[in-house]
């Protein structure tokens, strides 16, 4: 059985964990995420990613706490290394990526979704927040980084020392997670995502802009300014090279709807 599902259609790709009972995650299991990534990144028929959980309790309960126990040191940092690569990979991606969050999403599995572009979740769907503290550890996928980045030092340490958990609303408060929404289930959330993915997917939306506004962003943010400026600059001008930038233009000269293709 895969612990790592994908699909592709209408230009999103679909990455499902599906680890039962908890979707937590393993070396084995990141080996099959990594590779989700990789195939969803070089096709060219692919706009948009979507990243879930199976089932209706979990998005991610982090990793496997059995299999960290069992293991030795050296393995334990190769883990994290990996896990770390493969949730950089997924950050890198010129394409946009939204975490669906239709459970529990704790621990490392906070972690995953950190490192999505957006994070949108199911009203009344679970708890999410980085408790490793109570294990006697830190956020080792990413979580001190990426949530400092998001909240600031000072509320980024006061939730991970505190061990905070929470529900969706008060993550979106916090400023966690984009968006919180009512849906009667599991299968009719993922529906609800999948149009809104939809409206980053030509001919509706230039996604290759999409894409690029995110690489500037996500890379650009660890710069200085003058060498964000010039990502930006760099960025621009493959964009000005495209036919989307030329379809864009010429809809806004024409006064007409534009219908991009991605390219």
């Amino acid at each position: 059985m895969s612990l790592v599902e994908y699909s592709a259609d209408f230009g999103i790709a679909q990455i499902t964990i599906n680890v039962p009972p908890a979707n937590c995650y393993s070396y084995e299991m990141m080996r099959e995420l990594d590779a989700a990534i990789l195939e969803a990144r070089f096709a060219s028929d692919v706009h948009v990613i979507i990243l879930v959980g199976a089932g209706s309790k979990f998005f991610c309960a982090g990793a496997d706490i059995g299999m960290l126990r069992g293991a030795d040191p050296e393995f334990k940092y190769n883990f994290c290394l990996h896990a770390n690569e493969t949730l950089q990979r997924l950050e890198q991606t010129p394409k946009l990526v939204i975490a669906a969050l239709n459970g529990h999403c704790v621990g490392g599995g906070l972690e995953v979704a950190l490192a999505a572009d957006l994070r949108i979740a199911r009203r009344g769907a679970g708890k999410c927040g980085l408790p490793e503290v109570k294990l006697g550890v830190l956020p080792g996928t990413g979580g001190t980084q990426r949530l400092v980045r998001l909240l600031g030092k000072s509320k980024a340490i006061e939730v991970m020392i505190g061990a905070e958990v929470f529900d969706f609303d008060r993550a979106a408060e916090l400023g966690i997670v984009n968006q919180v929404w009512d849906a009667e289930g599991p299968e009719d959330f993922l529906a609800k995502v999948r149009d809104y993915a939809s409206n980053f997917v030509p001919p509706a939306a230039p996604s290759r802009a999409v894409g690029l506004i995110k690489r500037a962003c996500q890379t650009g943010a660890d710069l200085s300014l003058g060498d964000g400026l010039a990502l930006e600059r760099e960025l621009q001008q493959r964009l000005f090279t495209g036919d989307d930038a030329r379809e864009g233009l010429a809809a806004y000269v024409e006064k007409r709807p534009p219908k991009f293709t991605g390219r």
